[in-house]
Parts: C-alpha cells; sequence; structure tokens
C-alpha cells in the first residue's frame, strides 16, 4: 500500500494533468461524504433518503460512490439537505502555454521545413517558438 501511496504522490508532483483529475475524484468523494454522512445522521437508508428527495435509491447509491456526471443534480440534492455546491473555474497556465491554434501550428512547421533547425536543447526550441 505505501508503495502505491509513493507512486500517486510522485505522479502528482509531475504530471499536472493527473493531479487535476486526481483532485476531481478528491472533490466528488468530498461530496459523497456529505451525503453519506447526512444520511446516517439522520438514520435512514438510501431508499428513504431517494425518497424524501424524490430520486431513486440507484440514484442515491451512484452519487455515494462518486459515479456521477451532472453537477445539476448533485447540486440540486446537496441543496436539499443543507449543503451548497460551489463551483470555481480557475485558468490553467499549464494548459493555456501549450494550445496553438492551427494558424501558430502552421507557422512552426514552415519554420521547421524551411530551416530545419536542430536546437542543442528543448529549452532552446520552447523559447523560440513561444516568441514566434
Amino acid at each position: 500500500m505505501r508503495e502505491v501511496q509513493e507512486y500517486i504522490d510522485e505522479k502528482l508532483k509531475r504530471d499536472p494533468e493527473f493531479r487535476e483529475r486526481y483532485n476531481l475524484i478528491l472533490q466528488k468523494l468530498e461530496i459523497a461524504k456529505k451525503i453519506i454522512d447526512y444520511r446516517i445522521k439522520h438514520g435512514l437508508t438510501q431508499k428513504e433518503l431517494a425518497d424524501e428527495l424524490d430520486v431513486t435509491q440507484q440514484y442515491i447509491s451512484k452519487i455515494e460512490e462518486g459515479d456521477y456526471s451532472t453537477l445539476d443534480a448533485v447540486g440540486h440534492i446537496l441543496f436539499k439537505i443543507g449543503y451548497r455546491l460551489v463551483l470555481r473555474v480557475e485558468s490553467n497556465k499549464a494548459k493555456s502555454e501549450l494550445i496553438r491554434t492551427p494558424k501558430e501550428w502552421k507557422k512552426i512547421e514552415k519554420i521547421i521545413a524551411e530551416k530545419g533547425k536542430i536546437y542543442r536543447t528543448s529549452k532552446r526550441a520552447k523559447r523560440h517558438i513561444k516568441n514566434l
């Protein structure tokens, strides 16, 4: 188990995309935990909670497992049990630096084709491409 955690910790340090997916999973689990805690605190089964919220028991089960795709329905359920869902969108600077328009890619391809330039370091290549 320790090796798995060490692998995850290392991957979180060096892979921003993995870190983002990991954080989303943690957020889903936090939502699931709130619903489970509410249900247990009030002595309800999944079926009883589902009946109170006018949804199916299967849906409550899926949410408690973190298996859902729409925030609207989850937000509605959280609201009914006394929570509110706060959604925040932040700039992903690491990704935005990598995004290029088709026009920029054509320009890059043209330079590579014309000059066939080989850079000694990837840092120089990135700096040159960034200045295009």
